[in-house]
C-alpha cells in the first residue's frame, strides 16, 4: 500500500529538513505533501529546494510535492489543501516541528496494514517511547478535552488532541472538513465516529516543545476545540 505523508508548515525552518530526512528514511513507496501556510520565515526557500532535490534525484520511494497557501489560515486548512493531491491508500499526518518521530511508523501502520482499523491516533498517554516532561496544564487540558470527547462519541481514547492520526484514505476523503486551525483534531475525530468507523491507537514517543522553541497552541485553542466538539456532534 501506498503511504501518503501530509505535512503542515508555518514557520518552521529550525526543523523542516529535519523531519523531511526522517520521513524519507522510512523504507515504503511513499508521496510527501508539504503546504506551507504563509510561514515568515526561511520555510518556503527551504521547501522550494527540497522540492528541487528531490525531483532531481528521482527517488523510487520519495515523491515531494509541495504547495503554498497564499497567507496563514491554520493547521486545518492546509490539510484541506494536502488532502485534494493525496494518491496513496493510507494518510498520515505528520507536523513539521519534531514533536513527532516518524521511528514510530510502523506501529501507527500495522493496524490498518493488517485489516483491523480505518484509523490510528497515537497515544502519549500510555507508554510509548521517551517522552519530555513538559505543561501540566496542558496536559491536564489534553486529557479533558479528551474525556469529553469520548462522552460525545462513546470512544475510549486517551489522547483526542494528538498530532499523529493515520487514516485509510478513503474514509478520509469521505470526511468534508471545514475547521481551519487546530480545530482539526476534534472535527475529524467526532466525524470518524459519528460513520462508525474503527479506531485503534498506539504509543508513541513524544518531544514537546516550550512556546520559546516554537509551540503554536494556545488555550484559546482548547476552547475553540469544546466548541467544534459540539458543533460536529450535533450538526455539521
Amino acid at each position: 500500500m501506498k503511504l501518503s505523508v501530509l505535512v503542515p508548515v508555518y514557520n518552521e525552518e529550525q526543523t523542516l529538513e529535519e523531519v523531511v530526512r526522517r520521513v524519507c528514511a522510512f523504507p515504503v513507496s511513499k508521496e510527501i505533501i508539504l503546504v506551507d501556510d504563509g510561514s515568515k520565515d526561511r520555510s518556503r526557500d527551504i521547501l522550494t529546494r527540497l522540492q528541487e532535490e528531490n525531483d532531481r534525484a528521482k527517488d523510487p520511494l520519495n515523491q515531494i510535492r509541495v504547495f503554498f497557501q497564499p497567507q496563514n489560515q491554520g493547521k486545518g486548512a492546509a490539510i484541506k489543501t494536502a488532502m485534494g493531491y493525496v494518491s496513496g491508500d493510507i494518510v498520515l499526518v505528520q507536523d513539521a516541528d519534531l514533536e513527532y518521530d516518524p521511528k514510530d511508523y510502523p506501529a501507527l501502520l500495522a493496524p490498518i496494514e493488517a485489516g483491523q482499523a480505518d484509523v490510528v491516533y497515537g497515544t502519549r498517554f500510555a507508554g510509548g517511547g521517551a517522552h519530555r516532561v513538559l505543561f501540566f496544564w496542558h496536559s491536564l487540558g489534553n486529557r479533558a478535552l479528551t474525556l469529553f470527547s469520548n462522552m460525545l462519541t462513546n470512544l475510549n481514547l486517551s489522547d483526542m488532541e494528538v498530532g499523529y492520526k493515520v487514516f485509510r484514505a478513503e474514509i478520509l476523503k469521505n470526511i468534508e472538513l471545514k475547521s481551519n486551525r487546530f480545530g482539526f483534531e476534534p472535527e475529524i475525530t467526532v466525524k470518524l465516529a459519528k460513520k462508525g468507523c474503527r479506531f485503534y491507537e498506539v504509543p508513541i514517543s513524544y518531544h514537546g516543545r516550550t512556546y520559546e522553541e516554537g509551540k503554536k497552541i494556545t488555550w484559546k485553542d482548547g476552547v475553540a476545540a469544546l466548541y467544534y466538539m459540539i458543533r460536529f456532534r450535533f450538526a455539521d
